[in-house]
């Protein structure tokens, strides 16, 4: 994993500033603190920061191939690079490296963009042809690795991190408010926005083009629910799970997993223990505050099972305290929940370690695994018992949901707070009210006409999922995480991971494993509401049962409800409340002192506003 930046002139001779660019690509240091690279070329440079995992001597970026022409930048791996060489070296081409950069670059040149079909892995790279003066740069399949760009003054401008773009002086850092309207609504941007005007991200799955000052943007991939449906086997999908784990323990140096004792980072552990030739080593991270912030007691069934070496890391709210100015520095924008805190401390624990970790990313979305997904045909399945029929429910109904609602047990809030109003309307707009944090935030910023009414977050989050093309309601709820909220928790996982130079590395959304579970009947994957089925029973007999059969899972919980109305509360009312707050004006103070001393239990108000108002003042007041 690596960091990358590109300045691209629109008219050839005009040179690029060699020490921006240095500036630029070496502000994202800790995303590469082996090596580093510039190349300038006809009105163009590029940039590189390297994390040294394949071929540790001979992996320099930028790279070229002899006289080709051809200059690229890439941050990532491609996870099945020796098939790859090995189909090159059949048709002519040779490796002068053991890298997967090389083989990246002649993949290009044997294909052009049709080689983004045959690379599995993660991965956002930029390519320069020299002849035709044209920038390709395409980004995995689930948005894995983050690209960044900005069009402005007949430039474009990219990089791995805003941060970098932020730098160069064409760039002003301005707040994108439809983007915050998302943020505030559900705590992550549609679409390729950011919360910084100007600056777009480069979506999943999509390449774009730049030649002759002229920007082009294409789709090179989708998830597909209407592939041939094909009725799998567990032991298809267990080895298909078992090739995704082997293809990412492709290392030249020491390889770990993440362990929270959930399902997903066990069957990781569980799949890869066996594949290597030393113990495995397992990171576990939890709190002490109270039983249920502790799932450590599961991961050490995991661990002890395997025979691996456990690390685990207990961060405090005095650790919170010192430390979220900088998480927010390493985020750029504050697109996620309290969780990216314990990531944070673990990712730091486990890069003592290892320089590689396998996580379980991708899991819920991928099988099904987020209570709300029941709770969304509950109210279905309710309207269809009343009236007879409901939309995109197919067969299900209460009484097929009967034997799973016990998972619903703790969510009394979520359900009283969504059957409170619009019951029974349009499936888009329960699954947005399902999904939307701004009931509690409600007024906080409506005094500071930042909002202008041609924008609706509801609206745009609405036509998304009505344009998904399934006449199942799993589909369309999956469709809509995995190419949003999803996203949001890749931005964590990168930037936490990168943060202490760490390569973190997801093998369930290995995209064979996502194109064969959406392949799935939706009946089979949905299971009439039982969480995860699919994958429960690929991975029976290499987990654990008690890991399997386990229903309290909690994701990653933060005390933050505890510690901000204890041990923390000065320090939240020294920023919510204080004078530099109030004197920026954005806020409404008398609902954002009602809101801190009103929040919840699970409430994320507190700690959105804490994030926005710590951004507002690392990216805004700090320039």
């Amino acid at each position: 994993m690596c960091g990358i930046v590109g300045i691209v002139h629109g008219e050839p001779g005009r040179k690029v500033d060699e020490h921006l660019l240095r500036l630029m690509t070496d502000v994202m240091q800790y995303r590469g603190p082996d090596d580093s690279g510039i190349w300038l070329g006809d009105g163009l440079g590029l940039g590189h920061r390297r994390l040294s995992i394949i071929d540790l001597a001979g992996g320099h970026q930028p790279m070229t191939t002899g006289d080709s022409g051809l200059w690229i930048t890439f941050n990532g791996e491609i996870y099945n690079y020796l098939e790859l060489r090995a189909l090159l070296e059949a048709d002519g081409y040779t490796c002068q490296t053991n890298s997967d950069t090389e083989v990246l670059l002649n993949m290009y040149r044997r294909g052009g963009q049709a080689c983004l079909e045959q690379l599995n892995g993660m991965f956002a790279f930029a390519l320069w042809d020299s002849e035709k003066r044209r920038l390709f740069a395409a980004r995995d399949r689930l948005g894995i690795k983050p690209f960044y760009y900005a069009c402005v003054d007949g430039m474009l401008l990219f990089a791995s991190e805003i941060k970098a773009l932020l730098l160069h002086p064409a760039i002003q850092a301005e707040v994108h408010f439809d983007a915050l309207q998302d943020y505030i609504d559900l705590q992550y941007c549609l679409g390729d926005k950011t919360l910084f005007k100007g600056i777009h991200r480069l979506l999943p799955g999509h390449c774009l083009t730049w030649q002759d000052s002229g920007l082009s943007v294409e789709k090179y991939w989708d998830l597909d629910f209407n592939s041939a449906e094909q009725t799998g086997s567990q032991e298809a999908l267990a080895d298909l799970l078992r090739d995704a784990v082997r293809l990412r323990l492709r290392s030249d140096v020491p390889v770990g997993t993440f362990l929270s004792g959930g399902l997903d980072s066990s069957a990781i552990a569980c799949l890869a223990a066996p594949q290597l030739d030393t113990p495995l080593s397992v990171f576990t991270g939890g709190f002490s505050a109270a039983e249920r912030y502790d799932e450590s007691r599961y991961a050490r069934i995991v661990a002890d099972s395997l025979g691996a070496r456990y690390h685990q890391v207990f961060p405090t709210a005095e650790d919170l305290a010192g430390s979220f100015d900088e998480m927010v520095y390493y985020l750029d924008e504050p697109v996620a929940g309290a969780a990216v805190f314990p990531q944070y401390f673990l990712s730091k624990l486990a890069s003592q370690h290892v320089k590689v970790v396998l996580g379980g990313q991708g899991g819920d979305e991928l099988f099904c695994g987020y209570t709300r997904y029941l709770i969304g045909y509950v109210e279905s399945c309710m309207q269809k018992a009343i009236y007879g029929s409901a939309p995109l429910v197919g067969e299900e109904s209460l009484s097929s949901l009967q034997d799973s609602l016990t998972y619903l047990r703790g969510f009394e809030p979520t359900m009283q707070k969504l059957f409170a109003s619009d019951l029974f309307s349009a499936p888009g707009t329960r699954y947005y009210r399902l999904l939307q944090r701004s009931q509690d935030m409600e007024g906080i910023l409506a005094n500071s006409g930042w909002r202008d009414g041609s924008y609706s977050t509801a609206e745009a989050f609405c036509a998304e999922f009505d344009g998904v093309e399934s006449d199942q309601l799993i589909d369309r709820m999956l469709y809509m995480d995995i190419k949003n909220h999803l996203q949001s928790l890749l931005h964590l996982e990168d930037r936490t991971s990168m943060a202490a130079s760490l390569e973190s590395r997801l093998p369930l959304l290995d995209y064979r494993l996502v194109e064969y579970a959406l392949a799935q009947p939706a009946s089979s994957r949905f299971a009439r509401g039982r969480l995860k089925h699919l994958l429960k029973e690929a991975v029976r007999g290499i987990v654990p049962d008690e890991i399997i059969d386990r229903k309290d899972k909690m994701g990653f919980p933060v005390p933050i409800f505890e510690w901000f109305g204890g041990e923390l509360k000065e320090y939240v009312e020294d920023i919510l409340l204080g004078e530099r707050t109030k004197g920026r004006g954005f806020f409404d103070m008398e609902v954002v002192e009602q809101s801190v001393r009103g929040e919840k239990p699970f409430g994320r108000t507190v700690w959105g506003l804490l994030s926005l108002e710590l951004w507002f003042r690392q990216f805004f007041d700090a320039r």
